[in-house]
């Protein structure tokens, strides 16, 4: 994710924004964690405030904790010391480093037209049967939000090809109703893929 708009916001609104979110992921990181072994090492894309990194921590796992943002790897470094780093998705280059890739909110913010590399540097990222999930707010084209924010705004449609687009067979998607920042009612996007064993 390379829009300046988008990094300006996370870098300007660091502290609200990693007080905003006060519990982990929930039911979609506890599957995700249940898809993988014991001590599986995990790179997340997007860490925010460190919460879901501090979670996979506390259960055992080797975590990567990445964000585009100095002031949010300042946040979650408050939780989670130098388990927090800074990267831009563009600079993942990575190759069956990881067990599994967790990707909260975070992968939406890429431009579509970039979004199949992003989704390729993942794959190779990823050790065989290595698992990736990641979320994406529906919609129907590109566009900002009320701050700012750039969003890819995919439908389903356009999300599954990004992805086979990128070399990915093997995927689920799943829709359900959330929220965000922005505290109003969101379609969410849940995609699931996993490496070729």
């Amino acid at each position: 994710m390379s829009d300046r708009q988008t990094l300006h916001f996370y870098e300007e609104n660091a502290v609200s924004y990693a007080q905003h979110r006060r519990r982990p992921s929930g039911e979609k990181l506890t599957a995700f964690l249940a898809a993988l072994p014991a001590g599986a090492r995990i790179l997340e894309l997007g860490c925010g405030n460190g919460m879901d990194a501090e979670h996979m921590l506390a259960q055992g796992f080797e975590i990567d904790a990445t964000d585009g943002t100095p002031a949010l790897v300042a946040e979650a470094q408050k939780r989670i010391g130098n388990s927090a780093r800074l990267m831009h998705f563009a600079d993942l280059a990575a190759e069956a480093a990881y067990d599994g890739v967790w990707a909260c909110a975070s992968l939406l913010h890429v431009e579509s037209a970039l979004l199949p590399d992003i989704l390729a540097r993942v794959r190779r990222a990823l050790r065989p049967s290595g698992v990736f999930v990641a979320s994406f707010k529906a919609g129907t084209a590109e566009g900002r939000d009320s701050y700012g924010r750039y969003y890819n705004y995919p439908t389903a449609s356009a999300l599954k090809a990004a992805y086979r687009t990128a070399g990915w067979s093997d995927l689920t998607l799943e829709t359900n109703m959330g929220g965000g920042f922005d505290a109003l009612p969101t379609a969410w996007l849940w995609v699931t893929a996993r490496q070729a064993g």
